[in-house]
């Protein structure tokens, strides 16, 4: 029987939720993206939606820590696509985002105001990404995202690795045990990393709960595929599917949308 999509809360998402410990979550979950190389599967569907729409920039909406955008950036390069990203979050983790910044030496650049993927601003122009946080949104809110998007003619790529699945979803209950064992690897360690994951363990907690309540919204490519049914038009159209994650159980669910008639100039992705 599929397990129902239900939308709960993710503590990180609220508005009275503290700040520090908010980050060093994000902090966390860019750690795991990072080290895990968990941007790879989508590598060449990404880059080929790149070359289609002919995109130079890349605005990522709901940035969290970095997520896999620095590993991201330097396999398209690797890919011969020179790009320029920027970060944006409606509570954005700026110590993290300047720290990608300075290490990607100016090519991921961030916006420090608050930035909701509803409603984007006009002059951040460019393919938007949301990459394992499109779960976080209603499906009102969430079609009011690509709604925004087809709107501005601006391509669209969602990447999600939560999974409405048993064997995706069981791993999950060990996340303080492994908040615990990637902690003193995560920089900066300061005191307050250490004290509120050893001494009093909201950070591990906040990651166990979010965890799992992130399977439980993850949207499946059925679902996607509702959410753009009438946004689809003679000037937009969408794409959705899966590519597995080796060598687990996992998948890459993606919905990618841009202009009909940029995509005519390219390769068909």
């Amino acid at each position: 029987m599929p397990i129902p999509r239900l939308q709960l809360f993710e503590l990180e998402d609220q508005p009275w939720f503290p700040t520090v410990i908010r980050d060093l979550c994000t902090d966390y979950i860019h750690f795991i993206e990072i080290t895990f190389r968990l941007h790879r599967p989508v590598v060449p569907l990404f880059a080929a939606a790149l070359r289609t729409t002919q995109s130079e920039h890349v605005i990522d909406l709901c940035s969290g820590g970095g997520g896999p955008i620095p590993a991201l950036q330097r396999a398209l390069a690797a890919e011969g696509l020179d790009l320029r990203f920027t970060l944006t979050d409606r509570f954005p983790n700026l110590p993290a985002f300047h720290r990608v910044e300075t290490t990607s030496h100016g090519r991921i650049t961030y916006a420090a105001h608050s930035v909701d993927a509803r409603a984007v601003p006009k002059d951040l122009k460019g393919f938007r990404t949301i990459f394992n946080s499109f779960h976080h949104f209603r499906p009102t809110d969430a079609k009011a995202i690509l709604r925004d998007a087809a709107e501005a003619g601006e391509p669209i790529g969602i990447f999600e690795i939560p999974e409405r699945a048993i064997l995706v979803m069981l791993p999950v209950v060990f996340t303080p045990l492994f908040v615990a064992l990637a902690t003193p690897f995560i920089r900066p360690l300061g005191w307050r990393r250490l004290f509120w994951t050893y001494v009093v363990p909201l950070v591990p907690l906040t990651c166990l709960w979010d965890g799992f309540v992130s399977q439980l919204r993850a949207y499946t490519v059925g679902e996607l595929d509702r959410l753009t049914q009438d946004l689809a038009h003679d000037s937009y159209q969408w794409r959705t599917g899966q590519v597995p994650i080796p060598p687990t159980h996992g998948h890459v669910t993606y919905l990618l949308g841009y202009p009909r008639l940029t995509a005519r100039q390219g390769a068909v992705y």
